[in-house]
Parts: C-alpha cells; sequence; structure tokens
C-alpha cells in the first residue's frame, strides 16, 4: 500500500474505500479545493463528488500509456 505523503497531486491511482473494504477502483488526487496538501481530495472517476483522503486506502499509481495520444482530428483522418 502507498502511504498518503507518496501520492502526487492531480496523478490517478487504484484506490478502494477503507471502511467498506469494496472493490479497486481508479480515482484521481484533486486540487479543485486549493494546491495545498492539506486541501487535496479524491475524486473517484465518472463522479463529481469528492471523499477525503483518508477515507481510501492506495495501491498502486495508474501508469500514462507509453504510445503517443493522437488527438481527436488526427484520429478522424
Amino acid at each position: 500500500m502507498l502511504e498518503l505523503l507518496a501520492l502526487e497531486p492531480e496523478c490517478f491511482y487504484w484506490a478502494r474505500r477503507r471502511e467498506t473494504g469494496g472493490a479497486w477502483e481508479v480515482v484521481q488526487i484533486s486540487t479543485v479545493f486549493g494546491a495545498g496538501r492539506d486541501y487535496w481530495t479524491v475524486a473517484r472517476t465518472g463522479s463529481d463528488v469528492h471523499h477525503m483522503m483518508d477515507d481510501f486506502e492506495f495501491l498502486a499509481r495508474v501508469a500514462l500509456p507509453e504510445a503517443d495520444i493522437i488527438s481527436l482530428s488526427q484520429a478522424a483522418e
């Protein structure tokens, strides 16, 4: 498990809620309420609801794909 101090803002992680021990899901460390670590929240993918950092346990950071990402206009050509 990752410690809270190891997390980086605006990055995505595999995490699950501590109290329920539910399924692992992809979440984002959000700075919508402020850039300081004390203001970071957890934004669940597909939801605009934010949660407290302590409510989750974090497994691993989601890596960006190695391949170049093309724009939609390039994909349409």
